[in-house]
């Protein structure tokens, strides 16, 4: 007892003080710098007081005491401006909390005149409470927001995150998670510091009057207490910590770690992050994206931004990727004719970066060289980025924004030679008349066979000259041969065929579907690409070219396409029945043999395109939507404008996420290699949806909270041995269990985390059609509602 004495009076009195349920009294206060600088909440899991950030700069926050490790604010003062060494906190009845530096007043909770501060309170949640004499909460934390919530918080209309600099520094960045007063929950970029919102990259699809964090996860709670999914359910163990935060790049992250000490050392695990690729979804015009101006955005395996500038520029601030990049050499028109020297620059090669904004003028029909000449010449040319299937070339102004890496795209930056040390200035040409005099030199010297070859070597190069820079790239016979087996159409035409385009049918991936009909072929569906964007060309050509190789009953056949100036569209085939979501989501349920055999439909396809066509094909956007149905109700696979292609010995590639939300493999959020297990996992979702004849996610009620995202209840289900409750009131299904659990099984073992775990198409094909045994399948996530009974 009496060494337990002696070490209670090793610690400081505020720790001793904040064992008695973190209770802070009236005329209590922290000094910084001094021992006296923090108090506990009872379970020790969260501290309230002065974290130091250097010698002289004090940070008064709120932050998980346990996890020794890192420094994690869940909270924090005065917008994170430090304070200085012996800055006093005091908790006073009227002024509430006070932060002071000698006579000045750094800052304050507010003034509580209307009630007196009785004592505060540090609890377990995280909340920093002031309450009166009658314990009714005057002021809390939880009221407001930095950067980050905890569970059991709540944010109000008005209220927002805002994210901040970097670990140790908490000045605001550009971006912020707010609950608008529209009732719409949104990510925005601003600019700062004038607060103006620039571009919305993720919100709500209706209106709540609160966001609300607790064990179902984050999500927007509405009038009639039905809830907007933020994030996905998520379990929320006693023996983790879980929050919420705006990240530095502008995502939102549900984060957790555990509360073993032997852990207190290990790094945060990100559970959930919206939106999936920040590099992609934060965009718009103004601003300078994740990364700032002239910087290089890409996603790294763990799912955290990865900013980079282009060789001959450097970070503004070397402290802060995030602060943008700025050149090494001075850029722009710099001298009073408004010319630059040629002689003084290059134009350097970045291969898959793209910058989609920053646009001034776009010059046809050039090849690669002219483009770089055209900014090398251009004094107010920053980069260029260069398409070379269209023979295009976008100059772009600085400062260039939004920055991202992209495949098949290519930025040429301009760059002087003086920014890199080790490269040589260029020597300027020599005068032209020198080099007449030089060739005449050699011609009056030499034989008259020299001379003959020579001047026949000129005439031939000079010819292959003008080809090549005047006349662009020779294309090859074959190159276009897809293209000429389909019937191509004039806009005219399609306009009268669609009767104005009147009859529209949907939407696809880059384009509204519209009803058609012509002599020639009847019935047809027209694809209008109505989105501008820099690849459209490329869009339209691999769509084109991906359809118009396929043979397959269940794929959609391709009659024709129009490319025609600035117009592009694709015309297919016209089937009657619409798409599988319109025949699943409807009343009364389809008939079960109907739904078995468009599975089986849509795995041969899925098996065709990826093990039996002269170039393997991801679909990368395997939905509901996307499957259409012929008169006979067989499943035709469509919308191939988000396919990647792969040649035959390759078994994997990169890429940026495709896809829609719901039905995307985990593999694109690591930025890993994806491959033709992408289209596995999407069709084990469509299995579980033609199984149950609902969509993947839905809005359900507070008592049914466990059935909101089908692949989990599926493997609930299956786990408790419920297959009946998936299938409910389907009565012939429930006379077929036996198949029913060999679908729920296959579609299990395609939703498998592991991309390798998953069996191929042709596998898959086998297991539903029962020649293959299909084996208990494992856990498919990591990270689960799923409680497993041992």
């Amino acid at each position: 007892m009496a060494i337990l004495f002696l070490l209670l009076l090793q610690l400081p009195l505020s720790v001793v003080v904040a064992q008695t349920n973190g209770k802070i009294n009236v005329g209590t206060s922290l000094t910084a710098g001094s021992n006296n600088y923090l108090w506990l909440s009872p379970s020790k899991d969260f501290a309230f007081g002065f974290h130091q950030l250097d010698d002289d700069a004090f940070v008064l926050a709120i932050w998980y005491y346990k996890l020794s490790g890192q420094f994690t604010t869940v909270w924090y003062a005065n917008e994170g401006k430090p304070a200085p060494r012996n800055s006093k906190l005091e908790l006073t009845s009227d002024s509430a909390l006070v932060l002071t530096s000698g006579a000045q007043t750094l800052w304050s909770s507010g003034n509580t005149s209307s009630a007196k501060v009785a004592y505060a309170v540090m609890n377990d949640t995280g909340n920093f409470i002031l309450l009166d004499n009658s314990s009714k909460h005057i002021w809390e934390s939880f009221n407001h927001p930095t950067d980050t919530l905890l569970p059991s918080q709540i944010m109000k209309l008005g209220g927002f995150l805002s994210a901040r600099t970097s670990n140790n520094d908490f000045r605001p960045r550009r971006f912020q998670f707010r609950l608008d007063f529209d009732g719409i929950a949104r990510l925005i970029t601003i600019n700062l510091p004038g607060n103006h919102s620039y571009y919305t990259y993720y919100s709500t699809d209706n209106p709540g009057y609160q966001v609300v964090f607790d064990s179902s996860g984050l999500y927007a709670l509405t009038k009639n207490e039905s809830k907007i999914i933020i994030t996905n359910s998520v379990s929320n163990p006693s023996d983790s910590y879980m929050r919420v935060s705006l990240t530095f790049d502008g995502a939102l992250t549900l984060n957790s770690h555990s509360k073993d000490p032997s852990a207190a050392n290990e790094t945060w695990i990100t559970r959930t992050s919206i939106p999936d690729n920040v590099c992609w979804d934060v965009r718009g015009e103004m601003g300078g994206g994740v990364c700032g101006f002239n910087s290089i955005c890409s996603i790294q395996s763990e799912g955290r931004t990865n900013c980079t500038c282009p060789n001959g520029y450097s970070l503004v601030n070397p402290a802060d990727a995030y602060s943008g990049c700025r050149p090494n050499f001075l850029l722009g028109c710099d001298n009073s004719s408004g010319q630059i020297y040629p002689e003084n620059h290059f134009m350097q090669e970045k291969l898959n970066v793209n910058f989609p904004f920053s646009d001034y003028e776009v010059l046809s029909s050039v090849n690669r060289e002219s483009c770089k000449t055209a900014c090398l010449h251009d004094c107010l040319c920053a980069a260029v980025v260069f398409d070379p299937d269209n023979m295009r070339c976008w100059k772009k102004r600085p400062p260039l924004s939004n920055g991202k890496v992209e495949l098949y795209a290519t930025t040429y930056f301009k760059t002087a030679y003086n920014s890199f040390p080790d490269i040589p200035p260029k020597v300027p040409a020599k005068d032209p008349n020198m080099l007449v005099v030089v060739v005449l030199s050699v011609l009056l010297g030499s034989s008259v066979l020299v001379n003959f070859v020579f001047v026949g070597a000129t005439c031939m190069g000079f010819f292959m000259f003008l080809k090549r820079n005047l006349l662009g790239p020779e294309i090859s016979p074959n190159e276009s041969s897809i293209e000429n087996r389909l019937q191509q159409f004039t806009y005219k035409e399609l306009i009268e065929a669609t009767n104005g385009f009147k009859e529209e049918l949907g939407r696809g991936s880059c384009g509204i579907v519209y009803k058609g009909e012509t002599r020639s072929t009847g019935l047809i569906a027209v694809k209008m690409l109505d989105r501008v964007f820099e690849d459209i060309d490329r869009e339209f050509k691999a769509e084109v070219n991906i359809i118009g190789q396929t043979h397959h009953k269940n794929l959609v056949r391709l009659v024709g396409y129009c490319d025609e100036k600035q117009h592009r569209l694709l015309v297919y085939e016209f089937l009657r029945n619409e798409t599988l979501a319109k025949f699943l989501y409807g009343d009364p349920k389809p008939s079960w043999k109907q739904r078995t055999e468009i599975a089986f439909g849509i795995a041969r396809g899925l098996a065709y395109l990826h093990d039996e066509c002269t170039k393997q094909i991801i679909h990368c956007d395997i939905k509901p939507q996307n499957i259409l149905l012929d008169e006979y109700y067989n499943a035709r696979i469509s919308d191939f404008g988000l396919a990647k292609l792969l040649l035959i010995n390759q078994s994997h590639t990169k890429t940026n996420i495709r896809g829609t939300k719901g039905y995307v493999a985990p593999d694109w959020f690591r930025s890993a290699p994806v491959s033709v297990k992408v289209d596995v996992y999407s069709f084990g979702v469509v299995l579980l949806e033609i199984i149950c004849c609902r969509r993947n996610v839905l809005d359900m009620e507070a008592d049914e909270e466990h059935k909101i995202i089908l692949t989990d209840y599926a493997f609930d289900c299956y786990l408790e041995g419920k297959l009946d409750a998936l299938i409910e009131n389907d009565m012939e299904a429930m006379d077929d269990m036996k198949m029913v659990e060999r679908f729920v099984m296959v579609a299990i073992w395609c939703l498998q985390e592991d991309p390798n775990i998953r069996p191929t198409m042709k596998k898959v094909l086998l297991m539903l059609e029962g020649v293959l045994q299909v084996s208990t399948p494992p856990a498919p996530f990591s990270f689960t509602s799923v409680k497993i009974e041992h």
